[in-house]
């Protein structure tokens, strides 16, 4: 294979050279001090051949390019234009030497000729002592052909300032150190359609290229770069020139692929385009790479505006100052017409003839795509200008006795940094340029069709991306097409998997309580914060409002400032039976066991102003059993003294052992003591085993968090208000059973009152905290609490109080034996 190859080259050179040429009156050559190489696509061959032959392309016999005409036009036009120069390269003078480049293997005679020394070539020369034909050169036009040269020149530090090969693998300086291009890589190209399909939204693409190393660079790059981009490659395909293009497109169609990626060579974008014309396609969005975004045929083909709207990519289109005028001068100068084939023919070999060059008009090749203009024109200033640097130029004149070679120029040209028609020519650490894209709209609609500049792609000195959307006339009444795989879910909804591709999904709603964070990932509901909340298909949760009965809020005050009356009346109550302990009111009410009540309903009262503030783990401990603990004490006093009252009339006659015993032992008091020394035992019980602490409620509503207490051991609780009760029921009976005793010794009617206003608070109290959760229901449960000694102080208390103060004549002996007098006589009557 590598003899075969080699063979190929010796016979491809010696062809070329054994023929007699004519350089001095051609487009193709022009003498000077240091000749540039030059390779572009006067014609194209429409499909190569993979087949090795001992033999160069005659590129004349393949299809002509006006395109590659209008380049080699450039490249003279620049060359002149620094020849002309006063201040770039003032005394040197630069030629060329041109060559038609149309095959991707069968041209190497060119490249040859270009690293030949006096027509010949020695490999392993060294660097300083190499002179070849050429200072640099510029070309060729596509990545296929520049990759198949670009060793042949890189191997002796040429310098390769490409104008048309962007593959990515180029930039690797490695495997090519001396290649230069003046167009932005692949990788920056795939970049820019990237950030246009984001900028509109879309995520269901096809992408279709050529077989060919442009393509595959790119389709490799985009695979590559869309990720956790949210864009979905639906379908790629690198086509053949003899491939079915309408099947492909049916199977587009069927996908309800909208959007079109077409990173193709001109010759097959064409055919694609063609075919999708042929086949009635219509309403699609074609995104065509830079190779064809400024083809000057395809927006002339009939039925083209059908297709869809056509959005290209290419380099920022800069005029060119003097060109026109050069190429109106050039053509002035050429018989325009005039065709003598057979001449060029017999006098130029080599791919140096162009039968068609000499019939175009200076219209045809000023009008010709230009997207590639400013590369090659900036191509040939950067080799000038690093031959500048080399020959040590100032304003007047340049060193010529200095020697400049090849790979001189290479230092020089990674340290330019000049302005050329307004625009910066710089090369980062790897030759490549600095990114200056720009969008065009296809305007098919008009005539002659135009080429609309909507949007701008560039890097320097930040990242810089913008399209003008009102400038955009899309096919679809003016909207921006849908191509997505999927409708896009609504806020509050998240993605569910629906197929390979991730941008395909079905929306479910999240639940309460969690919001979807597209941001984020787009397929989670996140569950919210514990001080948050969301309603059922959230995207964001809202901050919970922190509930509990405050000190400043109006009920609270209410309730607080009665507790605080209630206090003050009971110690007044103290007072006046303190004063009066002698007199038979208070005597008959309990004596010293007065006291005892009165104090336990004080404490009782307090635990009261525990309801409110935030709770904390004191304040739950004491706000319920404060209260449950001295009031059970002060019915225990209830009962004692309901029961002693009907010991005195009726037990003390039928019993009087049992009384006596009941007396000298002071039995009234071991039963208080009895039963508050068991109530004890159960409040410890209660608050130790499982205490009350405070919690926040998160469950009950969804906006709020209620601090509450919550209220510890169920059974440790009920033992504590059973014990309650049960001593409550006991007071009740006794003082039911004492209903006929004398009026000032009878407590049925205010002890009866005041228990079952005890047991009906209570009852509504636990009713309400069982079926409704509010902050109100903390404050009930104090409510409750004043309820329950406002009703023993009012019932049992202030009429007394009322006959120490106001009725002092019923507050004397005399009186109360009067009505144990008139009981005894009633009695006996029975």
């Amino acid at each position: 294979m590598l003899f075969s190859c080699i063979y190929i080259l010796l016979v491809g050179f010696t062809n070329c050279f054994f023929f007699k040429m004519s350089w001095s009156a051609s487009d193709f050559s022009l003498e000077g001090d240091y000749v540039l190489g030059g390779l572009f696509p006067l014609h194209e061959i429409e499909q190569e051949t993979t087949l090795f032959s001992a033999e160069t392309t005659e590129c004349f016999r393949h299809i002509s390019s006006k395109f590659g005409y209008h380049m080699l036009q450039v490249m003279r036009f620049a060359v002149e234009e620094i020849n002309n120069s006063t201040t770039l390269l003032p005394n040197v003078s630069l030629g060329y030497d041109i060559f038609d480049y149309c095959s991707n293997i069968k041209n190497f005679n060119s490249a040859l000729r270009f690293i030949s020394n006096n027509g010949s070539i020695k490999p392993k020369e060294k660097l300083n002592n190499y002179k070849p034909k050429v200072i640099a050169l510029t070309g060729p036009y596509g990545s296929t052909r520049t990759m198949t040269i670009a060793p042949l020149f890189t191997m002796d530090l040429i310098p390769m300032v490409n104008y048309g090969a962007s593959t990515y693998p180029l930039s690797n300086k490695l495997q090519y150190p001396s290649f230069v291009r003046t167009i932005p890589s692949n990788k920056d190209l795939i970049e820019m359609i990237i950030h246009i399909i984001r900028w509109f939204g879309w995520n269901w693409v096809a992408f279709l290229g050529s077989q060919d190393d442009y393509s595959s660079d790119g389709l490799k790059l985009f695979n590559e770069y869309i990720s956790n981009t949210g864009i979905c490659l639906a379908y790629q395909e690198r086509l053949s020139l003899n491939a079915n293009y309408s099947l492909t497109l049916k199977k587009i169609d069927i996908l309800n692929i909208n959007v079109i990626v077409v990173f193709a060579l001109p010759q097959y974008a064409s055919k694609f385009i063609k075919a999708a014309i042929a086949n009635n396609i219509q309403d699609k969005v074609w995104i065509a790479s830079n190779a064809w975004s400024m083809n000057q045929q395809l927006p002339r083909e009939p039925g083209i505006e059908k297709i869809g709207t056509i959005i290209g990519i290419t380099e920022r289109l800069l005029s060119l100052p003097g060109f026109n005028e050069f190429v109106y001068k050039a053509r002035g100068t050429t018989d325009v017409g005039h065709n003598d084939a057979e001449g060029d023919v017999k006098s130029k070999t080599c791919n140096q003839v162009c039968h068609y060059c000499s019939l175009l008009t200076a219209e045809e090749i000023i009008n010709e795509n230009p997207s590639l203009s400013f590369a090659i024109y900036s191509a040939i200033y950067t080799i000038a200008h690093a031959l500048h640097k080399v020959l040590q130029c100032d304003i007047n004149e340049c060193q010529k006795n200095t020697m400049a070679k090849p790979h001189m120029l290479l230092g020089e040209i990674k340290k330019l940094d000049f302005i050329l028609n307004g625009r910066q020519v710089k090369y980062d650490d790897h030759f490549d340029p600095a990114i200056s894209f720009a969008v065009v709209l296809w305007r098919t609609e008009v005539n002659p069709p135009q080429f609309q500049m909507v949007g701008i792609y560039e890097k320097h000195p930040e990242i810089t991306f913008t399209i003008d959307n009102t400038l955009l006339t899309w096919h679809d009444n003016g909207s921006v097409p849908f191509s997505n795989c999927s409708v896009e879910c609504k806020a509050g909804y998240s993605r569910q998997p629906g197929g390979f591709h991730s941008c395909c999904f079905t929306c479910k709603k999240c639940p309460p309580n969690t919001y979807v964070d597209s941001s984020r990932d787009h397929y989670t509901c996140f569950p919210c914060a514990e001080g948050e909340w969301s309603d059922e298909g959230s995207s964001t949760c809202q901050t919970r409002t922190i509930v509990y009965p405050q000190f400043t809020e109006i009920l609270s005050i209410i309730v607080m400032v009665s507790a605080a009356c209630l206090i003050i009346l009971l110690i007044a109550i103290f007072c006046l039976f303190a004063y009066n302990y002698d007199t038979p009111v208070v005597k008959s009410a309990g004596g010293s066991m007065c006291f005892l009540m009165l104090t336990s309903l004080i404490l009782s009262s307090i635990s009261v102003f525990f309801f409110f503030g935030k709770p904390t783990f004191v304040f739950c401990l004491l706000r319920n059993v404060i209260f449950e603990y001295f009031f059970t004490v002060c019915i225990s006093c209830l009962t004692v003294r309901s029961f002693q009252i009907i010991s005195v009339f009726k037990m003390a006659t039928q019993f009087p052992k049992v009384y006596s015993l009941w007396v000298k032992h002071n039995g009234q008091w071991l039963f208080i003591a009895f039963v508050s020394f068991m109530h004890l035992i159960s409040c410890v019980i209660w608050m130790t085993v499982n205490p009350v602490k405070a919690i926040a409620d998160s469950w009950t509503f969804k906006d709020q968090i209620m601090l509450i207490c919550e209220m510890g051991s169920t059974i440790s609780f009920t033992i504590v208000m059973f014990i309650s009760w049960f001593i409550g029921f006991l007071c009740l009976l006794f003082s039911y059973m004492g209903r006929d005793l004398p009026k000032n010794y009878n407590e049925a009617k205010s002890i009866t009152f005041s228990l079952i206003l005890y047991y009906l608070t209570w009852i509504a109290y636990f009713t309400a905290y069982l079926s409704v959760k509010s902050k109100y229901i903390i404050i009930l449960n104090a409510v409750a609490q004043v309820s329950s000694i406002n009703g023993i102080l009012f019932s049992y208390f202030i009429p007394k109080s009322y006959v120490i103060i106001f009725q002092p004549q019923k507050n004397t002996p005399a009186y109360f034996q009067t009505s144990i007098q008139t009981y005894t006589q009633t009695i006996s009557r029975t």
